[in-house]
């Protein structure tokens, strides 16, 4: 009985997908790219179906080459159903943040190669295929797109450069947009007989790339902010992924006219830079390796498809055909190495992009690999019936003959030119590491051997054939090592900081497991430390240094906050961005405390004890600023932090119980009855944390006032009447208070912090107690001098004009004033405070942490650290 109907095309898929999963050993076992033996899977059994139906003898088997010939999917089918996942699952596994460095690369290659390559092409075959030019280069478009799959996944087998990966990837999420927006001109062109315009062929290409480009991005956000009003639910999380490629794509290039491929990558692109911070770690890596295998069940399907109508597209190919494919396939090496060894020394001298080595070039030229899409591109030519029959005759013969040979001839090569020009070997810096990490890994490996060797009782001769294996390694690591002479101290502080910054961001996501954190602080922690390994990979030192100093500043959200909280003394804002500021502090000084741990423990013996010093130098510097910006939030909302710090600790203590039921659960010390049982128990207290704590942002107001020495003697009434009227202002470290020969619109009372105005003699320090711009407001004159915060600072103000009738009508005032003048005069910068006097404990401000937030970068460094200028790259 023969299979018919939707159960004979479901087998079919089901008998490919067993197919598919035996390419990939065996294509590992034969050193062979899997997109190569993909093609020629597909190849023979599209060649195997066509002789089973042409011969008598093999009826039995008619009803499945049917199938397969006959498979109901054209190629609209595959644009629509395979290339939104392939192209959305490519932009999401991509680093977006060290892309970014290769925009103009990228864009290059994706971009004004495919033109250049149309272009090129499309001329090289026009003297020789007796066809109209546009046809010719509607050739070139279909064939100028490449395949990154049998690239990249050979650069990965055998090791190669991450930078080279990255390269073609990045180009390849691009690149297909930019041929399909031409081919569709093109392909206009051809079947409306029309000439082409090239304004409007620009215009139009520019519209549908920018208008994508918005799109996906609107299209992303969209998707995130979804996630996050889902809440813990990560079955719908998924879902929506899973849903927003076919969404975008269709949208914009359906109903939008907006390049439908550009908008998916975009999409997805956002949400590679965004998901870590708004997925649950566990959610985003599951998301990640489900799109994995998405994509490599729609990647293998397409191009076992794709390749299976290579014979029927081949169909009365000649002689002056194959030349045709040489010339198109020459001009299309010849095109990209013009662009690759022509333009990009341009972008380079022009620093619009890092230098791209010349093993990189020749490898990038040979690995322009061809393959489905432009199968699916051709196809679509010789199902159009508007289309010549010459015409796509011509199309079908010469674009697969294309894509054969870049497969068959680039594809087998690729691996060998990769290790000929030693792509595949580790960098000086990672070569040196190796050594060292080896030669004291191992020694640590040998000393538990031997004591796990003892317990477990085995012979004294296996054991001591074991130990002598692993001493002579030890040994012979150890001689090998040159980290202490390869490598200088410039570029082992660069790597301890890129070890550090990478260290902070994988306890970001372990502390982003704890349910209750709020997303948007550990959204901006974990994008300040991806900031920090780009600072410290490009610039080093300095780079890590600026990074860490624009974590600390206010947002530009906190920063409109505050103006709204002082022009119109509406505070839900500034309490919503409070919030989020407390934990954020808190959050990073808990991190700070652990990445000093880290170093002391771990660090210091791969990298030395100098390094260790100098970088915990710089951490130990973080830390003073981080414990004294605590420090001045919890002498005003007491009782709000210790809410704080007191729900943390009780949600890092419900994450610790349910590792420790799945602990006795693996062991199988509880039954699964009781383990459900107990983690319900976590669950439902884990659930009574979740609540917003209550923030207010003027609580104890009256009470600080009382505290001002400024207001000493004014009456208890007019205290409790003028505490309504001050507004909050909380200062970041290195904030301009002051201009320079600008009026005084606002009077400030520092309640705590440290602030410093530069006179043109000296400059003077003023700290908890002092008030700033009194005396300009008063007499009406420009300021002098320049005011800014040195710490953290937390300040009481009010406006010049309510100041002046307050001290009208309380000349005391003005006295206090007097007597904090004449007393600062008397009294030596170091015994300014930060935050008010306790009895007798007084806190003095931490110049060591006032270096790091304000100083130069050079001087913000430890001394021997500052010795040499910025460097320009990594």
């Amino acid at each position: 009985m023969a299979v018919t109907g939707l159960a004979a095309v479901l087998l079919a898929i089901a008998v490919l997908l067993v197919i598919v999963s035996a390419v990939q050993p065996i294509a590992r076992r034969l050193e062979l790219s899997e997109t190569v033996l993909l093609a020629v899977v597909g190849i023979l059994l599209g060649g195997s179906a066509d002789l089973v139906l042409r011969s008598s003898y093999t009826d039995l088997f008619n009803g499945a080459a049917e199938t397969l010939l006959d498979f109901p999917l054209n190629s609209e089918a595959f644009l629509l159903i395979f290339l939104p996942a392939l192209v959305f699952q490519g932009a999401l596994a991509i680093d977006v943040r060290r892309l970014a460095h290769e925009t103009a690369t990228v864009l290059l290659l994706a971009v004004v190669a495919v033109v250049v390559s149309t272009a090129t092409i499309g001329l090289a075959l026009f003297p020789f295929a007796s066809l109209p030019l546009s046809v010719c280069l509607l050739l070139g478009s279909i064939v100028a797109t490449t395949d990154p799959s049998a690239v990249a996944g050979i650069f990965r087998d055998i090791g190669a450069t991450s930078r080279l990966t990255r390269l073609v990837e990045g180009e390849a999420l691009l690149n297909d947009a930019a041929a399909i927006s031409i081919f569709s001109i093109l392909l206009t062109a051809v079947t409306s007989h029309h000439p082409i315009a090239p304004g409007a062929a620009l215009m139009d290409f520019t519209l549908a790339f920018s208008g994508a480009l918005v799109m996906g991005v609107l299209f992303g956000r969209l998707t995130l902010l979804l996630i996050t009003m889902l809440g813990a639910a990560p079955a719908a999380e998924i879902t929506l992924t899973v849903a927003l490629p076919y969404i975008v794509y269709i949208v914009c290039d359906e109903f939008l006219g907006f390049s439908g491929v550009v908008a998916t990558a975009t999409a997805g692109l956002t949400l590679s830079v965004y998901g870590p911070s708004t997925f649950r770690p566990q959610t985003w890596r599951f998301l990640n390796e489900l799109w994995q295998q998405l994509v490599f069940w729609a990647g293998s399907l397409v191009f076992v498809l794709a390749s299976m109508l290579v014979p029927r597209l081949l169909v009365g190919m000649t002689r002056w055909d194959c030349v045709l494919i040489l010339i198109a396939t020459g001009a299309g090496l010849l095109a990209r190495g013009a662009v690759v060894f022509g333009l990009l020394p341009v972008l380079a001298a022009t620093r619009l992009s890092p230098p791209v080595p010349n093993p990189f070039k020749v490898t990038m030229v040979w690995g322009g690999l061809r393959g489905a899409i432009t199968l699916a591109l051709a196809l679509a030519v010789t199902e159009n019936e508007h289309v010549a029959t010459p015409v796509a005759h011509f199309i079908g013969i010469i674009a697969t003959g294309f894509v054969l040979i870049t497969l068959f001839v680039n594809g087998t090569t690729l691996r060998y030119l990769v290790v000929f020009l030693k792509l595949d070997q580790l960098s000086p810096i990672d070569q040196a590491l190796r050594h060292q990490v080896l030669g004291i890994g191992l020694g640590e490996v040998r000393d538990r051997t031997h004591e796990m060797a003892e317990e477990l009782g085995f012979s004294r001769a296996v054991a001591g054939n074991v130990m002598s294996m692993l001493d002579r390694r030890v040994a012979e690591e150890e001689q090998a090592n040159t980290f202490d002479t390869a490598l200088a101290d410039r570029q082992r502080v660069t790597l301890a900081l890129i070890v550090v910054a990478n260290k902070e961001r994988s306890i970001l996501l372990d502390l982003f497991r704890i349910q209750g954190l709020s997303r948007p602080v550990m959204e901006t922690l974990l994008r300040s430390a991806e900031a920090m390994v780009d600072g410290a990979r490009l610039e080093g030192r300095f780079g890590y240094v600026r990074a860490l100093r624009r974590r600390l500043r206010p947002s530009m959200r906190f920063r409109l906050a505050q103006v709204i909280h002082h022009r119109f003394h509406f505070d839900q804002p500034l309490m919503s961005c409070m919030t989020e500021r407390f934990e954020m502090l808190m959050i990073s000084y808990f991190v700070s405390l652990s990445l000093i741990r880290f170093m002391r423990t771990r660090m210091e013996a791969t990298l030395g004890s100098r390094i260790s010093e100098i970088v915990g130098e710089v951490l130990e510097r973080q830390r003073k600023l981080l414990n004294e910006a605590l420090q001045t939030l919890r002498l005003h909302y007491h009782g709000y932090s210790e809410a704080l710090e007191s729900r943390l600790l009780q949600q890092v203590a419900l994450r610790l119980e349910g590792e420790e039921y799945d602990a006795l659960m693996s062991e199988s010390l509880i039954s699964e009855e009781l383990h459900r049982e107990l983690s319900r128990d976590v669950e439902r207290r884990r659930g009574q944390l979740d609540f917003k704590l209550t923030f207010n942002i003027k609580a104890g107001i009256e009470a600080r006032l009382r505290s001002l020495p400024v207001f000493h003697g004014l009456p208890d009434e007019a205290l409790h009447a003028l505490a309504p009227q001050m507004s909050i202002h909380f200062t970041s470290p290195g904030e301009r208070l002051y201009h320079r020969g600008r009026k005084v619109r606002i009077v400030y009372f520092i309640s705590a912090g440290v602030t410093e105005t530069h006179y043109a003699e000296h400059d003077v320090r003023f700290g908890a107690g002092d008030v700033l711009g009194a005396d300009e407001a008063l007499s009406g004159e420009r300021v002098h001098a320049v005011s800014r915060s040195l710490q953290f600072g937390h300040f009481l103000t009010m406006s010049a004009r309510r100041f002046r009738r307050l001290v009208a009508e309380y000349p005391v005032i003005q006295h206090n004033l007097a007597e904090l003048a004449r007393a600062r005069e008397t009294s030596e910068r170091s015994e300014v405070q930060l935050v008010p006097t306790d009895g007798d404990n007084t806190v003095a401000p931490s110049d060591e942490a006032i270096a790091l937030a304000t100083a130069s970068l050079s001087d913000a460094l430890p001394a021997t650290m500052g010795q040499d200028s910025p460097p320009s790259g990594g």
